[in-house]
């Protein structure tokens, strides 16, 4: 599951490390600041650094863990949750420290990270032919109002697989989708549900996944997840190219693509059958528990909103703790995450998109990363 021009992300219950423009400042505390906590202080990583590792499409370099920009101070319960997550699915590499990770899911931080420090290895991972840093984007799950049947508001369907998808491949593009008689007849009663914007459902097949407030027949209102359940198999192209190929925009973040489309609204077939790529959609219920926490990524996993990223598998394994580094320029992060989902777009060695939770403001925060990036994978001794 993964991204366009710069996919889109934030946090569930808060933005971690950003606050949209719009927000108002925060207010003046009312207490004094609680004291400093104690630098943490990195003991024992004294031993020789082992040989490179080659994986796949990357080159690991072994390095100290006092390399790992921000380590100190990082909240690491935070990206526990998302740990012990990954630990319902390992890894076979990864699964002899899944007991730990468990006991450890109480302890203070200075607690996890001397664990980290006694049993695993930090390597940066840097591209085969030349070191350089790499790209990080971001997505995230929208929410968006449907009815389970059309209407003049909702004319825009969010289909299921058809059921001659594996008969032909690749399957219809988007622009045969919806001009083609036999398309249309192989997609009729396929529709899970209607909404009302063809460029909401751009992005929601872009995300991968979203969450969905359904109005049903009798007016009740139900929260779902539609989760990716498969594509025509065509070729992605991102309508943000699209845009700056013609010279149409030089802002190819969604805001910048969304201020073309109110200035050109005659022209919004034309942007979305420039990719022919379409993502199918499966129903599933949204849980109190489910609620918490996004989709199952390619690790088979439920995401944890910022603590999650989608990487390239053939360059880090699905399950494996990385340190992140980004300086900005929309916000600077260092921390701990885990390798859990991946999308068409992310290729390469230095390639993370940054899972950020769901809703609008996510959305926001996802529509305008597009920033220098190093990442560091976190393997066992």
């Amino acid at each position: 599951m993964a991204a366009i021009v710069g996919t889109l992300a934030a946090c569930a219950t808060r933005m971690p490390d950003y606050v949209p423009s719009s927000s108002p400042p925060p207010a003046a505390p009312t207490q004094p600041a609680p004291a400093e906590p104690t630098p943490y202080t990195i003991t024992g990583d004294t031993a020789p650094l082992p040989a490179p590792i080659t994986q796949g499409k990357s080159r690991w370099t072994a390095v100290r863990w006092a390399e790992l920009p921000g380590f100190g101070q990082d909240p690491l319960h935070e990206a526990w949750n998302a740990w012990l997550k990954s630990c319902e699915r390992p890894g076979p590499v990864q699964a002899p420290l899944c007991k730990d990770v468990r006991r450890l899911s109480i302890a203070s931080g200075n607690e996890q990270r001397d664990w980290m420090v006694a049993r695993l290895q930090p390597y940066k991972v840097e591209p085969l032919q030349a070191a350089s840093d790499g790209l990080l984007t971001s997505y995230y799950e929208p929410l968006l109002d449907a009815t389970r049947q059309p209407t003049s508001a909702s004319a825009v369907p969010l289909y299921r697989p058809p059921a001659s998808l594996g008969q032909r491949k690749p399957w219809y593009t988007r622009q045969e989708m919806e001009t083609l008689p036999e398309a249309k007849a192989q997609l009729a009663g396929r529709a899970i549900a209607w909404i009302g914007d063809p460029v909401d459902a751009l992005v929601l097949q872009i995300q991968g996944s979203g969450r969905v407030r359904i109005t049903e027949p009798d007016g009740s209102v139900r929260l779902v997840r539609l989760a990716f359940a498969g594509t025509n198999d065509q070729p992605y192209k991102s309508v943000g190219t699209w845009l700056l190929n013609q010279g149409l925009v030089r802002d190819a973040t969604w805001p910048g693509i969304k201020a073309w489309i109110v200035q050109n609204p005659q022209r919004i077939n034309e942007l979305l059958w420039s990719n022919p790529r379409t993502v199918f959609f499966r129903e599933e219920p949204l849980t109190e528990q489910d609620a918490a926490y996004g989709p199952r990524g390619a690790q088979g996993v439920a995401l944890t909103p910022g603590r999650s990223i989608a990487v390239d598998p053939a360059s880090i394994p699905y399950g494996t703790p990385v340190w992140l580094a980004s300086p900005g320029p929309l916000v600077a992060l260092q921390k701990l995450v885990l390798a859990q989902d991946t999308g068409s777009a992310i290729n390469g060695a230095v390639r993370a998109d940054y899972f950020a939770g769901w809703g609008p403001e996510a959305g926001d925060f996802a529509g305008r990363i597009k920033q220098p990036l190093k990442l560091w994978v976190l393997w066992p001794k």
